[in-house]
């Protein structure tokens, strides 16, 4: 819905220039209250890469004059090197960019329209940076909402997970190369964006090359990773992002870990600002962030320091599907985190099942066999959901054939959990190189199986990811694999399942060669953090509904299209996961633009062959006004055998039909204990 309450009129200006130290120029598009310049206001800023004249476009004009006409001056920025702005984009989180914000922020707070204030807030990138930008203490700096971020870039960012390398490595790096081979817009920058966009195809380089050299926990993740000293941020900040999101472990580590005023929220959404959330329930989100604004930007008593400290979605059961609109559930909060409602309860493994803390323990420890075929993950879901396709888990009872599984009776009562679980398990390995999947599933009466949390770990990161070690063949470990937090009902009749394999794929890369593990389940447990329903949650303030600012105009000139295939060749042995993600081709008056986006990734493998696993992106994206037309083209490869990565890549880029550019890459990567 449209908000018609706007307090003051609201004044767009598409293109202002903000020089930098060394003479670039970033690009910024500023929303003010018409009487900014008479009453200076705080100013807030979103400082991303995705191009703020064309890519973000509809969903910078739904949010920023939102808070322009509640009196802010809304100002998008686009980075160095990306959208308008000058330079070239080399790489994510550089120091370069943080000292950028930097200068941005103090560069806002001498405006005569600021009031000195400054806030700063964004969705994964711009959640990222904010958080980094803070710990560098900018003085006008006062507050920062950081929505779908994290604040580990190896532990739990779309790289790794658990020392495991996530196959969205892949997919995020190739959406990055092919956002890096966009020009400026001729219209801002004028003749220069030749120049530039040369300068941009021949210097941005591929990422992924890069990021594939750094398997560990080195210093090039330890930088902007504000884990690494959560002291240095000083700012009051509101963490948020949802269930079906990749990143809501970081929530419960920023409001454990921070010493400044933090408040967390975790809804059921996927990777989406939660007033655009889904699944749903979407919420009146830009509300939620002017009450934050307003405390912390204008000193007015909007109550948010009497909130909860944390506020999440607590999901009802559901079956399983890929896509879905709305979660039920309903809303509960903790006065602080850690909380002290919330009960570690453990459940032993045994070779018949999972057994609650009142049950007698079973004698002896008879060892279970574990080896998954390779493509048990093709119904995993994304690590990170854009809710944009059938991107979540599906039934699992399409994966736990190939996983040792271990089910409790049917609860005699309802059960809650609350935050992040772990799976302890006692194992060997007959590889020195191995990984181990964690997956906690809600075993509904009808038998349908669907994924509540999960966990991964490279087993030779069991001590850490600083320092990995290799197996020893045959000797016996205890390790602990982190769950996802997750907040998650199961009601009486209903049972858990815990289920361990040897392969996630194409979630996460698997090891260099075929693994059999085996399980002790007498030195295995199962953690859970059970929160009782509290009557306090049912006096909770409710969210208001979600508003934006007037949409804007656009036309669908070739429809989007969405979809998750999983191909089956028996004849071959050979298993696929072909995912479209065809956003088609919109027109946006505004500017007189055509903007086209589409991508497909396939995930490969051949039978039990470890060597044959191949993931591919290709992308094309396009820009078009008049005679001025521009496509590009990307596509990378990945392979791998048991010594290294193998990763070719194609760039092509385009002017009116003629391919006025083209680079090639093959690059081989030794594999270090991955």
């Amino acid at each position: 819905m449209s908000d018609t309450e706007s307090a003051r009129d609201v004044h767009a200006i598409e293109h202002v220039w903000i020089p930098m130290a060394d003479g670039t120029r970033l690009s910024a598009r500023i929303w003010l209250p018409e009487d900014a310049e008479r009453e200076p206001v705080p100013a807030i800023l979103e400082y991303i890469p995705y191009r703020k004249r064309d890519a973000t476009r509809p969903r910078d004009q739904g949010m920023h004059p939102w808070f322009a006409a509640h009196g802010y001056a809304a100002v998008r920025v686009d980075l160095r090197g990306s959208g308008d702005s000058e330079g070239v984009l080399e790489d994510e989180y550089l120091q370069r960019e943080l000292d950028d914000g930097v200068a941005v922020i103090e560069w806002l707070a001498r405006q005569r329209w600021c009031s000195g204030r400054v806030g700063m807030m964004g969705i994964s990138w711009g959640g990222f940076n904010a958080l980094q930008v803070a710990a560098l203490r900018p003085e006008p700096l006062k507050a920062v909402v950081t929505v779908c971020s994290t604040d580990d870039r190896y532990s739990d960012d779309i790289h790794h997970m658990g020392g495991c390398l996530l196959g969205d490595n892949l997919s995020w790096s190739s959406i990055m190369f092919a956002y890096n081979s966009l020009p400026p817009d001729p219209q801002i920058v004028g003749e220069a964006w030749r120049e530039m966009w040369f300068d941009r195809l021949e210097g941005s380089g591929l990422w992924l090359d890069t990021w594939l050299r750094h398997q560990r926990r080195d210093a090039y993740w330890k930088h902007g990773s504000v884990a690494e000293d959560y002291g240095a941020v000083r700012c009051p900040v509101f963490a948020v992002s949802g269930w079906a999101d990749g990143y809501s472990n970081a929530v419960f580590r920023l409001l454990a870990h921070l010493d400044v005023p933090r408040k967390g929220l975790i809804g059921p959404w996927g990777h989406a600002y939660p007033h655009l959330g889904v699944p749903g329930p979407a919420i009146g989100f830009l509300q939620e962030c002017l009450r934050w604004w307003d405390r912390w930007l204008k000193d007015e008593d909007t109550g948010v320091e009497r909130d909860p400290m944390l506020r999440v979605w607590m999901q009802d059961s559901v079956g399983p599907a890929a896509r879905v609109g709305h979660r039920p559930g309903r809303w509960v909060a903790e006065p602080t985190w850690p909380s002290a409602h919330v009960d570690p309860t453990d459940w032993r493994l045994a070779p018949d099942g999972l057994h609650s803390p009142h049950t007698p323990p079973s004698e002896g420890d008879d060892p279970l066999p574990l080896q998954s075929p390779l493509p048990l993950g093709l119904f995993a879901g994304k690590w990170c959901s854009y809710a944009a396709a059938p991107d979540l888990p599906h039934d699992q009872r399409q994966e736990d054939g190939g996983a040792l599984v271990f089910d409790t009776e049917p609860l005699i009562e309802p059960l809650e959990i609350l935050g992040c679980g772990e799976a302890v398990v006692e194992l060997s390995s007959d590889r020195p190189v191995a990984m181990i999947a964690a997956r906690l599933s809600d075993v509904r009466p009808n038998n349908e199986v669907a994924r509540v949390t999960y966990g991964l770990l490279n087993l030779s990161h069991r001590e850490g990811s600083d320092a990995p070690e290799p197996l020893v063949p045959g000797h016996r470990y205890r390790v602990r694999i982190p769950l996802n937090g997750v907040a998650q009902s199961f009601p009486a009749g209903h049972r858990l399942r815990l289920a361990l394999s040897t392969s996630y794929w194409p979630l996460a890369w698997p090891p260099p060669e075929p693994v059999r593990l085996t399980v002790h389940p007498a030195g295995s447990r199962l953690t859970l953090p059970v929160r009782p329903p509290r009557p306090e949650d049912e006096q909770l303030r409710r969210f208001g509904p979600p508003v934006t600012a007037e949409p804007l105009g656009r036309e669908v000139l070739e429809p989007e299209h969405h979809n998750w295939r999983v191909i089956r060749d028996l004849a071959r042995d050979a298993s696929t996961l072909h995912v479209i993600d065809d956003s088609g081709v919109v027109y946006l008056p505004e500017i007189d633009l055509e903007v086209g986006r589409g991508g497909e990734e396939f995930y490969r493998s051949t039978g039990n062959d470890y060597g044959s696993v191949e993931g591919e992106t290709r992308w094309r994206r396009s820009v078009a006004r008049g005679d001025w037309r521009i496509r590009t083209e990307t596509r990378t490869v990945l392979t791998s055998d048991a010594e290294a990565f193998y990763l070719r890549a194609e760039l092509d880029a385009y002017e009116n039909d003629t391919r006025v550019y083209s680079r090639n890459w093959n690059e081989r990567i030794r594999r270090d204990l991955l």
